[in-house]
């Protein structure tokens, strides 16, 4: 149970006093009446003695009784109705509040803090009006009356004849069988007669002249003279006297049966009369805590005195009574108690009662208590031998505690009032009042065995109830507190008499006696017990102070005190008690709240919110509505559906209450921030036919780390090259969707008159569909002028001012059940500033229900506005993103500190050109090396001319716009066949196999020193585009050579004619998806040609080995590959001619064939050879049909060119060398060049394919890139195959360094050697034996330095194939030459080889040493032969 103000000992003998009656007569009723009291409420202030008081008992023994308190209250003959009780009771509990400024208890038990009101006031004046309410009953005389007051004043005519006349009334309504109530103790009540006497208007020599009369008459002990009304109340004003009365009457406001709220008056009074009495009195601080028992005699709608102690001290501000009335506060607040008496009648009334307990009301106790305990004595003889002689014959020695549901239902059974059993009944009683609890022990036991025998049970249980509670208060402790004797009790009273009222006060008692012994569990069991159907108040106070008896115990059960505080709510709410319901969810609210229970958490802010309501507290009503919809909710969809619409109803009060306040926040949707997305500019176009337009940036693509950093290294390449080679400082990556991956530091740039798009991200947590009508942007905008100055004045819209910013509103947007879904708001800047989204405006409602066609429920569409709202509420919802966890400096990083996120903060800048790309005619897929001819059409609108259009790709060699100059560009040929894509010219067919001479340069074709290939101008015409302009340039595609799906990025760059300070250019993106299917694998070898034929000046020539094969599987429906062209492209070879044997002129491959081409190459004349970092290519092409495709204009030559730029920009491998090796170095760099070849064949095709059975011819090139001799190099990136798994090596890695040599492929071409000789050699071995042959060694130099060649003609081989091949031929002469070749020298040896046989001999058995001149005995290695040189002997 919660703390009381008062301890269980003080609470009992102030629930049980001595009860006094009072009867006035009129003109003293009147005297008081002056000042706004009764006699009896006069006296009740000053009810409780000042002063210990002395009793002597039977036994003649001195008992002292303490802190003596008397009931004095005026006779009513009518018992109290039920009802009007119960009214008196509820009004108690609502006008009991707790105050505002409590301070509550933090009790920490496990993991929870709670915060629980230590005291209950509301409980506590419940319980004290409930025990003073209770009507006085026939089987205990606790409360009836043990004297009377005759009250008359000296102001009548005849005072004693009133008094004879009040004493015959009093005697009158005892004795009358008419009169069933009152209720008195004994016959012969005590009469004390008091003559009131008014001091400022009445005679006192009179007044005293009748009390001497009086105690002549009644004697000095029976009556008092009490003077009063020491002044007039019109001097009320000129001192202030406390009022102690009003602590008192505060609940006198209940005369109505209505709820009251105290009126700022009484609270003051009643706070200065507490301190003043303390003061004046100097009594303890029970004068202010203990409260007057009331007179529950009076007439129930008049109840005289209901003291509310609690209320005064802990309840000064009263949470006001939702059906108070304003009449009673006015009334109540303007009344002053006492007015006319001074402190000195406060003392004369103290004095008064000290008298009349003193000398009047204490000796009648303990006389009476003699009389009684005499008549006892006297009676135990013969009777009480008999009886208990029966008893124990027929029932052995003991009494045996009967169970009750043995005995027999005897609550019916009345003893007469002369009754011995009652007697010991009443001395108990008397005994118990004035605190002699040993002896009120004793004879309650007595009592409780007499009526037990009789079973009579209402009398048993009274006595069973007084002697557990005597037991207890007993001094010193003798014997521990019989709880069981309390059970059985209100197990009798509630059972088997049916009366609730007797078992609750048992209840009451017991609970606190067992609270003071902090046995909280069986306390709480005790307070659950008596919760019943029957009153909703009773059970909700007693199930809360079972609540506090959990949470109060040692280890304290916190879930069961949330459980009852529930319960206890529940039914406070049943009993009509909003506010005490209300903090009861409140309060267990606590424990619930973030543990996971969802639905008992629903349940609770459901019910706060309902009470809420119900007590017009709006705020909180939303507040605990809107949890129940934001945390995810485990209810059913109609359960959230009901809870949905009960908010929008409670929000829409709200709302109605402040129409012209700001927006509401509203809960739902939720809105994810972090996911918003913002977008400038227009929505991309869809395709139209042929034309499709440049994909750029929209919020349907997904974000993709690696692609934007793409496009970003794509901006910075050509912004690099526009500003000659370097990134301005000022350079910031245009973002034209910002989004959570974004860098949003700095704040957007937006351009004037091109619209913003906010992409909202929207969650429906609940299974129920919500309807946002009338969705649009909340923004602010600051406008400035065009010099860029700030003006004064800043709007912040919601909706208007459309002039400065239009607001796209979607009048419908329905997020259906647990659904996610994002809303795209636009806003159009028409003026430059400052914008700042905030956030988001729009009714939330939810749908009546789906309309249904033909039984059959449609779906709901969400833009039809079919939806019929049921309720809808205007609000808003922030939109807050929260920045980047900041993790730089040593202070961001040991904090939490975000940085800031300025999507939603753009500025809007000057306008700026906006350009459009359309692609026409363009594929989707190609064969591999594919060449094939689109339109671009480029489309300018804004309202401001644009320039320095530049395109930028990562490839290239996908496309091209062309050459520079016109004369290298193709117009699109009608003459030529086919119409195609090349620049072509019909050739004749003798000059079949010899190759046409062309030369370019790179340069015009945009690959020259030092340029970005990657960065290409676009071509407009006058290098600008006029706003509203289009312009249709060609483009020519080449298919990838890997086959597959490819994205190609192309990134366009444009600036304004204008400068603009902000936004210095602008970007438009489109990505190409192409997939491409096999078509051509080419493979090419060169090395050199043994023959020295055809030779025009130094230099040698070369073979070049072309294979061609066939790797289309036909899926492109390709039928067969013509090759109609092969070129050569080089600074310093061409090719010469075909050596094909074939005299097949058409080159075809059908499917998986393979073709094998042979062509001779030459060096380029001196005037043709271009000199080292000049960019002119010498083209050479070989016709195998009948036109010439020029492979030196566009666009023949620009793949070309992109293919090679690309093929240079692979990294090379560069050995590091050391300063010391430089020499060494030069010497492997000669070495090398000898070897090195800068050939480049492009092999052009025509594929002929069969699409929905018409023919179409596709063309193509190829190229291949000859970089070493003897090396074989491929038209497609060959696929590296894995390695195999090794073994893992551990080795200590060695200091030397390897020495730099050069390969032996690369030595063996450092010299070319060829011999000369007959094929076929004739001799007449039978005239000669010996065969000479003249042969001739051509040894030229291939390097730029001087070479030392050693050849030695000796035989050295072992291997048995050689033996063979060389048979035994020898070489005659000299064995063994030392020369000394200059660069490029051609040396020849004149030999002789000796032969003794026909046969077919090899005569490549020289070998060849050689190194460089100016280097020691290094590389010094064999010359490898390229061929074998086969001679044939003939005998004659």
């Amino acid at each position: 149970m919660a703390q009381c103000v008062q301890s269980v000992q003080e609470l009992i003998p102030d629930s049980f006093v001595p009860c006094v009656a009072a009867l006035c007569s009129d003109e003293a009723e009147r005297l008081t009446r002056l000042n706004h009291l009764s006699f009896a409420e006069l006296l009740k202030p000053f009810s409780r003695l000042t002063s210990e008081v002395h009793m002597r008992d039977p036994n003649n023994q001195l008992h002292v009784i303490k802190n003596l308190k008397i009931a004095v209250s005026n006779i009513i003959t009518q018992p109290p109705q039920p009802g009007a009780i119960r009214k008196l009771l509820n009004d108690v509990v609502s006008g009991s509040q707790p105050a505002e400024g409590l301070v509550a208890n933090v009790i920490t038990a496990g993991d929870y803090d709670l915060n629980i009101s230590a005291t209950t006031p509301w409980f506590e004046s419940y319980r004290e009006t409930f025990l003073q309410s209770m009507p006085a009953s026939d089987h205990e005389f606790l409360n009836h009356y043990l004297a009377c007051m005759l009250v008359a004043s000296s102001s009548e005519a005849e005072p004693v004849e009133q008094f004879s006349k009040l004493s015959q009334e009093q005697h009158r309504i005892q004795h009358n069988s008419d009169y069933s109530y009152p209720k008195w103790f004994i016959p012969n009540t005590l009469k004390y007669y008091v003559l009131l006497h008014d001091v400022s208007a009445g005679d006192e020599q009179r007044a005293e002249s009748i009390y001497e009369e009086m105690k002549q008459k009644y004697g000095t002990q029976g009556c008092y003279l009490l003077k009063i009304n020491s002044r007039t109340s019109n001097r009320a004003s000129d001192e202030q006297i406390p009022d102690p009365w009003s602590q008192y009457l505060q609940k006198n406001s209940i005369q109505n049966q209505e709820s009251y709220e105290d009126g700022p008056c009484t609270i003051t009074s009643n706070k200065s009369s507490d301190s003043n009495l303390l003061s004046l009195d100097g009594l303890d601080n029970e004068v202010k805590v203990d409260g007057l028992p009331n007179n529950f005699r009076a007439h129930p709608l008049q109840l005289d005195s209901s003291s509310d102690p609690s209320n005064s001290i802990d309840g000064p501000d009263h949470v006001k009574s939702a059906s108070s009335l304003h009449e009673t506060k006015k009334a109540n607040t303007g009344i002053i108690h006492g007015a006319c008496l001074t402190l000195t009648d406060h003392d004369r009334i103290r004095q008064f009662i000290q008298e009349f307990t003193f000398r009047g009301l204490l000796p009648h106790i303990e006389k009476t208590i003699r009389q009684l305990n005499d008549q006892l004595i006297s009676r135990k003889g013969l009777s009480r031998s008999l009886f208990s002689a029966t008893k124990k014959w027929f029932s052995g020695s003991k009494v045996p505690e009967k169970s009750i549901n043995e005995l027999k239902n005897t609550s019916g059974l009345l003893y007469p009032p002369e009754a011995p059993e009652l007697q010991i009944r009443k001395m108990a009683d008397l005994c118990f009042l004035v605190q002699h609890y040993d002896l009120a022990y004793s004879c309650y036991h007595t009592a409780k065995k007499d009526f037990l025998n009789d079973q009579a049970m209402l009398y048993a249980a009274g006595a069973l109830e007084m002697a557990a509670v005597s037991a207890f208060l007993q001094p010193g402790a003798p014997r521990p507190y019989p709880a069981h004797y309390m059970d059985t009790a209100i197990q009798t009273y509630r059972d088997i008499c049916k009366n609730m009222v007797l078992a609750e006060r048992c209840v009451l008692l017991s609970a606190e006696i067992l609270k003071s012994q902090s046995k909280y569990s069986e306390a709480a069991a005790l307070l659950i017990r008596l919760t019943s159907e029957d009153s909703d108040l009773r059970s909700a106070l007693l199930l809360e102070q079972a609540a506090h008896c959990f949470i109060n115990m040692k280890s304290p059960m916190v879930r069961k005190y949330a459980f009852h505080m529930i319960l206890a709510g529940h039914r406070f709410s049943k009993a009509g008690q909003k506010k005490h319901a209300l903090r009861c969810y409140c309060q267990a609210m606590q424990v619930y709240k973030g543990k996971g229970w969802s639905l008992a958490e629903d349940h609770i802010n459901f019910t706060i919110g309902r009470q809420s309501y119900t007590l017009r507290q709006l705020d909180n009503a939303v507040s605990a509505f809107r949890h129940i919809l934001i945390n995810e909710s485990k209810q059913s969809a109609a359960q959230q559906g009901a809870f949905l619409r009960e908010y929008l109803y409670v929000y829409k009060n709200v709302s109605q209450l402040s129409p012209d306040g700001p927006l509401p926040q509203l809960p739902l949707p939720y809105i994810n921030s972090s996911a918003t997305r913002v977008f400038f500019g227009h929505d991309r176009r869809p395709a139209d036919g042929e034309k499709q337009a440049a994909t750029h940036v929209s919020l349907d693509q997904e974000y993709d780390s690696e692609s934007s950093q793409q496009w970003r290294e794509l901006e910075e390449q050509v912004v690099a090259v526009v500003n000659r080679g370097v990134i301005p400082s000022s350079f910031h990556p245009t973002q034209y969707c910002l989004n959570s991956y974004s860098d949003n530091s700095r704040f957007p740039l937006a351009v004037v008159e091109e619209p913003v798009t906010v992409e909202v991200a929207f969650r429906n947590p609940l299974k129920v569909p919500l309807l946002l009508t009338d969705l649009s942007l909340l923004w602010k905008f600051q406008p400035k002028d065009s010099s860029g100055k700030d003006n004064e004045e800043v709007k912040e819209l919601v909706t208007g001012e459309p002039e400065m910013i239009g607001t796209e509103v979607i009048s419908e947007f329905l997020i259906n059940s647990e659904e996610s879904k994002v809303a795209r708001l636009k806003l159009f800047p028409h003026h430059i500033g400052e914008l700042h989204i905030l956030g988001v405006v729009y009714n939330l409602g939810t749908i009546q229900g789906c309309v249904t066609v033909d039984g059959i429920d449609a779906l709901p569409r969400c833009h039809t506005g079919k939806h019929s709202l049921s309720m809808s509420v205007r609000g808003r919802q922030d939109l807050e993103i929260q920045g980047p966890r900041l993790n730089n400096t040593k202070e961001e990083k040991t904090s939490i500190k975000y940085g800031p996120d300025r999507r939603l903060d753009p500025i809007i800048t000057e306008e700026m050109p906006l350009l459009e790309v359309f692609f026409i005619h363009f594929p989707t897929g190609l064969l591999c090396g594919e060449i094939r001819k689109a339109y671009v059409e480029f489309v300018n609108v804004s309202k401001c001319p644009l320039t320095g259009l530049k395109v930028v790709s990562k490839r290239p060699e996908f496309f091209t716009f062309g050459g520079n100059t016109a004369v290298l560009t193709p117009l699109s040929p009608s003459a030529s066949e086919n119409c195609s894509a090349y620049k072509t010219v019909v050739t004749d067919s003798t000059s079949v196999c010899t190759a046409l001479i062309s030369s370019a340069s790179s340069v015009d074709f945009g690959i020259g020193i030092g340029s970005q290939p990657e960065v290409i101008p676009v071509p407009l015409p006058d290098t600008v585009l006029l706003p509203g302009a289009s312009v249709q340039l060609p483009m020519w595609l080449r298919g990838p050579d890997e086959e597959g799906v490819h994205e190609i990025n192309f990134l366009f760059y444009y600036e304004s004619v204008k400068k603009q300070p902000k936004i210095r250019h602008r970007i438009l993106r489109h990505t190409a998806v192409i997939c491409t299917s096999r078509s051509l694998n080419v493979r090419a070898t060169v090395c050199r040609s043994n023959s020295l034929e055809d030779e025009e000046g130094r230099g040698g020539n070369m073979l070049v080995f072309v294979d061609v094969e066939n790797t289309n599987t036909s899926e492109a429906g390709v039928k067969e590959f013509h090759i109609v062209q092969v070129s050569s492209s080089s600074k310093h070879w061409k090719l010469q001619k075909s050596v094909n044997l074939s005299e097949n002129k058409d080159a075809k491959l059908a499917s998986r064939e393979k073709g094998k081409f042979c062509f001779k190459a030459i060096r380029c004349k001196e005037k043709e050879v271009a000199t080292q970092f000049s960019e002119k290519y010498t083209f050479a092409d070989i016709i195998f049909g009948n036109e010439q495709i020029i492979s030196s204009a566009s666009p023949c030559a620009d793949f070309f060119y992109r293919s090679l730029s690309s093929e240079l920009k692979k990294p090379q491998a560069q050995p590091s060398v050391h300063a010391e090796k430089q020499s060494i170095e030069d010497a492997v760099r000669l070495i090398q060049k000898c070897s090195e070849v800068d050939l480049n064949i492009v092999v052009l095709w025509k594929a002929y394919v069969v699409e929905d059975s018409k023919q179409l011819i596709l063309e193509g090139q190829h190229h291949v890139i000859l970089h070493t001799i003897g090396k074989e190099a491929f038209s497609c990136p060959q696929k590296q195959e894995p390695p195999e798994m090794e073994l893992l090596k551990f080795f200590r890695p060695e200091n030397t360094t390897v020495p730099l040599r050069p390969s032996v492929e690369q030595l063996s071409n450092l010299i070319k050697m060829s011999l000369h000789y007959p094929e076929s050699f004739n001799h007449p071995f039978h005239q000669k034996s010996l065969c000479l042959v003249p042969v001739t060694l051509l040894l030229s130099n291939c390097s730029k330095a001087d070479v030392d060649v050693i050849v030695d003609l000796r035989h050295k081989t072992t291997s048995p194939e050689a033996l063979e091949i060389h048979g035994s031929f020898t070489w005659l002469g000299q064995t063994q030459y030392k020369l000394q070749l200059k660069s490029q020298e051609i040396h020849s040896l004149q030999l002789k080889a000796c032969f003794v046989h026909t046969g077919v001999y090899n005569l490549g058995t020289p070998r060849v040493f050689a190194k460089l001149s100016d280097q020691v005995t290094v590389f010094e290695t064999s010359q490898q032969n390229s061929m074998p040189a086969l001679i044939i002997i003939n005998n004659v």
